[in-house]
């Protein structure tokens, strides 16, 4: 019997990936993923095996990584970010159930952290992370939690802000978010994280539903302590400074 590990990646520089996620790789006969993922590790890693399906084919991915494990293959599935965080590993558990193929999920560094990290210090203090995908979310729990945060005075990660499927979800986001925060909030927002093409900008969020973003974007909603300090992103903890 094979095993299979959960590997978050991390943003995608190798530079972000962690010593235990490089050594799950390394030791892996095949390697699962959303074809992108594969991409971004195919130099470094030419002579894998490899199993890849698009967007909205997770669950075959899923289900093929656990078979390959049952045949006796040590399988490596690639996530961006970290596994648990919007990943794979809680469908490759739940399609593991009743089976003897091992898991382990190897954490990585998902995209609110190293975006925070672009943009300096959104999130000291408590934050909460949403996703603006309704693909599997019903749109009326994404706005409940959204107005739920905005009430909380966290900070806010929104992930998959906008595509092609759903060009209006970050105006109507911020729409939500305007019912109980000021328009001069804090925001900001970072696309291609630790990739080629990276770039970052600071708005307010009355600006931030007019920005042109799409699904490599990580959207900041600073708290209302929340501020900008030169070219960076400031929420602070309270420290007597």
């Amino acid at each position: 019997m094979g095993k299979v590990v959960l590997v978050g990646i991390g943003p995608g520089d190798p530079a972000h990936m962690t010593p235990a996620a490089e050594t799950a790789i390394s030791g892996a006969d095949v390697l699962c993923g959303y074809t992108l993922y594969l991409d971004l590790l195919r130099e470094r890693f030419p002579d894998k095996e490899t199993f890849s399906t698009p967007m909205r084919r997770e669950t075959e991915r899923c289900r093929r990584a656990v078979e390959l494990a049952q045949a006796g293959k040590n399988v490596a599935m690639l996530c961006s970010g970290d596994a648990g965080v919007y990943g794979m590993a809680a469908p490759v558990l739940a399609l593991s159930e009743g089976t003897d193929v091992e898991i382990e999920v190897v954490p990585g560094i998902t995209a609110a952290l190293s975006g925070a990290a672009v943009l300096g210090a959104p999130l000291t203090n408590d934050f909460c992370v949403i996703s603006l995908s309704d693909h599997l979310t019903p749109w009326e729990t994404i706005e409940r939690r959204l107005r739920s945060a905005a009430a909380g005075d966290f900070s806010i990660v929104l992930y998959n802000p906008r595509s092609k499927q759903r060009p209006d979800h970050l105006r109507r986001a911020c729409e939500i978010l305007l019912e109980l925060k000021s328009p001069e909030t804090v925001c900001g927002w970072v696309r291609n994280i630790g990739r080629e093409g990276q770039e970052a900008n600071i708005v307010t969020l009355s600006e931030l539903g007019n920005q042109e973003l799409d699904m490599f974007c990580t959207v900041f909603v600073g708290a209302s302590v929340t501020r900008r300090i030169g070219a960076y992103m400031v929420t602070p903890r309270g420290y007597d400074l």
